[in-house]
């Protein structure tokens, strides 16, 4: 099969590797669409020890089934590998489990291939429908969709009445505005640095997006629930600034460092600050089924490139020339 190969630090390289055997309990899938993650990049930075070189990354994909009983089927690949048994996952938490594993990890290869191997219990089946491009967005979004359902418990008040802004207009960022709107909040903004990203942001989705550290930027003590999808030190520092008296900041972004929180105002003021990561598997099938009732806008963010043109996508993503705010990859024939 060809593979898109991250083979040492900011290098890829398009080439045969062997096609994977299926071992028990799993099925080959052929990847019709893989995005592009944020964690994705932090590995071709070096910054990931889970991911090191030579590695198949990878792990936003949809496709067909090609082995087994279920062979011909299309679906959307969840991930987030766990031990059913573990004690987390019986009560529902399987995403902070110690036994998961991801995909694009030496143990289990990602989807930047034309194969890919999955345990059949992680695979959503899709509508005939459905995009493959938008199925393979599934993964993000539930991210998201987890990110705010952890948000909306925290809230004091009904979402529709509260002030959401939201810091990063990458693939995660957006699609937190687009699952607040989905989840009734009225008023949202996006924070986000790169100019051509805010343009297709209120382009596709029609979303307020602001460039930060400007006049633009929502006053102090004036948000009630903020959503870091950076995770940098001048996000936690502007999520800290923002956020009102009983607020809550929830933090999904993934960037190393700690700096920026004001520990002091998080005290004094009783904003509550969360973590969020990754999606249960019921936060992953809700958001298929949104995704398959076109509940979630336009999905109009995103540009389509061959897997071959992967080496590409990747620096273009690294000097901020890309629109979107995620680029996902076709393999061959798909």
């Amino acid at each position: 099969m060809r593979a898109l190969v991250y083979t040492g630090l900011n290098t890829l390289v398009y080439r045969d590797e062997p096609d994977p055997v299926p071992g028990a309990g799993e099925v080959l899938v052929r990847v019709e669409a893989v995005g592009i993650c944020g964690s994705d990049m932090h590995a071709y930075h070096g910054h990931d020890s889970r991911r090191p070189a030579p590695l198949i990354l990878g792990h936003e994909a949809a496709g067909r089934i090609v082995s087994g009983a279920r062979a011909g089927e299309r679906v959307t690949i969840n991930p987030l590998v766990v031990d059913p048994n573990c004690p987390y996952a019986i009560e529902g938490r399987w995403h902070l489990s110690p036994t998961r594993q991801i995909l694009s990890t030496p143990l289990r290869p990602g989807a930047f291939a034309e194969l890919v191997l999955v345990p059949e219990r992680n695979l959503v089946t899709i509508p005939d429908w459905l995009a493959i491009e938008h199925a393979a967005l599934a993964e993000p979004i539930a991210v998201a969709w987890h990110a705010l359902r952890l948000g909306k418990k925290l809230m004091h008040q009904p979402l529709a009445a509260c002030r959401v802004v939201v810091l990063g207009g990458g693939a995660i960022g957006l699609a937190v505005a687009i699952v607040a709107r989905l989840f009734g909040a009225c008023d949202i903004r996006i924070g986000e640095t790169n100019a051509m990203r805010r343009a297709t942001i209120a382009r596709a989705e029609g979303f307020d997006a602001y460039q930060p550290g400007t006049n633009a930027e929502p006053p102090d003590s004036s948000v009630d629930l903020v959503i870091d999808a950076v995770g940098a030190a001048q996000t936690r520092v502007g999520a800290s600034a923002m956020v009102r008296p009983g607020g809550a900041i929830v933090h999904v972004g993934l960037l190393p460092g700690h700096e920026g929180l004001d520990i002091r105002k998080i005290t004094l003021q009783e904003i509550t600050l969360s973590g969020s990561y990754c999606y249960t598997p019921q936060d992953f099938e809700q958001t298929v089924a949104a995704l398959a009732g076109r509940r979630l806008g336009r999905l109009a963010w995103f540009e389509e490139r061959p897997l071959s043109d992967g080496p590409r996508a990747f620096a273009d993503i690294d000097a901020g020339t890309t629109a979107s705010s995620k680029i996902v990859l076709r393999p061959p024939g798909s």
